[in-house]
C-alpha cells in the first residue's frame, strides 16, 4: 500500500475567463495524517479540492490519490479517485436528499454495488463512527443542524475512503456540536484535510497547516508555529479570536 495518501506536483489551474486560480502547487499528505487546508477567500481552496477527485480536470502538473493518477479522460479510473476521495460539503443540506438518513447513507454504497447485508452494514457502520445510529429511520430535515452534518460525514464515511475532506466542518455550529464533531474527527483512522478559516479547530485537529493564498503554497508547518506567526497571519487574512491563547 501507498504510504502517501495524496501526491500533488506542481498543479497549476485556469478558468476559461482566464483567471489563474493555481500556480505550480505542491502538497503531499502521507497515510492517517490530518492536514488543515487555511487560507484567505479566494485563495485557490476550492479549486484543489475540484482537483483532488476530478471535477476539475488536471491542465498542468499531477494529482496522485493513494498512488493512482487523476486522470478526467480515464472514466473508469476516475470513478475509482471518486470512491477514494471523500468531501463533506460546508452545507449538509447539499448532501442529505433522501427520506430518511439510513437511506441517505446507503445512497453511495447501494450506487457502488452494494447489496444485503453488505449494504446494511456499512450503512451501520458509518452511522455508529459519527454517533447518529439512533436516527437510521429519522428524517433528515427534523435533525438539528450539527446533526445534519454528523450525518453529511457518514454519508462520505460509508464509502470507506482514503481521503476525507471536509469545508469548514465547524461553521454555524454551536459550542456543544463542534466539540462533538471535533471527537468525532479524532476518533477517525483516516487521512483528513480539512479547509478551514477556524483556526482554533485547526489547532486543536491538525497537527499540520498548509496557507494557501494567491494560488501558491506560503507556509506549510506545524500548526502551532504557524499560529504563532502573526505577522504571517495577518499578511495572509487570517485571524485567531481575540483571547485565544495557544
Amino acid at each position: 500500500m501507498a504510504d502517501k495518501s495524496l501526491e500533488v506536483k506542481e498543479l497549476a489551474f485556469a478558468y476559461p475567463d482566464g483567471h489563474q486560480a493555481l500556480y505550480g502547487v505542491n502538497l503531499e499528505l502521507s497515510r492517517g495524517e490530518r492536514v488543515a487546508l487555511l487560507g484567505p477567500n479566494g485563495a485557490g481552496k476550492t479549486t484543489l479540492v475540484m482537483h483532488l477527485n476530478g471535477i476539475l480536470p488536471t491542465m498542468q502538473g499531477s494529482v496522485k490519490v493513494a498512488g493512482q493518477l487523476v486522470d478526467a479522460k480515464d472514466k473508469v479510473g476516475l470513478l475509482k479517485i471518486r470512491h477514494k476521495v471523500g468531501i463533506v460539503f460546508q452545507d449538509p443540506d447539499d448532501q442529505l436528499f433522501m427520506p430518511t438518513v439510513g437511506e441517505d447513507v446507503a445512497f453511495g454504497p447501494y450506487n457502488a454495488g452494494l447489496r444485503g447485508a453488505e449494504l446494511e452494514t456499512a450503512v451501520r457502520e458509518a452511522l455508529q463512527l459519527v454517533g447518529m445510529y439512533e436516527f437510521i429511520d429519522r428524517p433528515p430535515h427534523h435533525l438539528s443542524f450539527g446533526q445534519r452534518r454528523r450525518v453529511a460525514v457518514a454519508t462520505v464515511l460509508a464509502m470507506k475512503p482514503e481521503i476525507l475532506v471536509m469545508d469548514e466542518p465547524s461553521s454555524n455550529l454551536d459550542p456543544a456540536s463542534r466539540r462533538e464533531l471535533a471527537e468525532i474527527v479524532r476518533s477517525l483512522d483516516i487521512t483528513l484535510l480539512m479547509v478551514t478559516h477556524d483556526l482554533p479547530f485547526a489547532y486543536e485537529l491538525c497537527e499540520r497547516s498548509v496557507i494557501l493564498s494567491g494560488g501558491v503554497i506560503v507556509a506549510d508547518e506545524n500548526t502551532a508555529d504557524i499560529l504563532r506567526n502573526s505577522s504571517l497571519l495577518a499578511k495572509h487574512r487570517l485571524e485567531l479570536p481575540k483571547g485565544f491563547a495557544l
